[in-house]
């Protein structure tokens, strides 16, 4: 399945380190295209798996974190208003 996170972290006393944790978690499943967002190819597993390990950090009462779904990156139109970013172009 191919997935699109995005997150939001509140930059207050602990958020810092919250911050780093998300971003390092994230970039173990996922390929970061641009500042907090990430996506690429999961299978359920490793979904829940990602899912699992952000719900230490993620605060629920400060912190917003989204999750896009689809089958396939091919269902997904995607355009570049600006500069293209070559991490990206594998799913194009």
């Amino acid at each position: 399945m191919y997935i699109v996170l995005v997150y939001d972290i509140k930059l207050d006393d602990e958020g810092a380190k919250v911050l780093r944790n998300v971003f390092k978690i994230c970039k173990k499943y996922l390929t970061h295209i641009q500042n907090s967002t990430f996506e690429g190819n999961l299978n359920i597993s490793s979904l829940k798996k990602l899912q699992y390990e952000l719900d230490k950090w993620i605060r629920k009462d400060r912190d917003s974190l989204i999750v896009f779904k689809s089958r396939e990156s091919r269902w997904l139109n995607k355009e570049f208003w600006g500069i293209e970013d070559d991490k990206t172009s594998n799913f194009l």
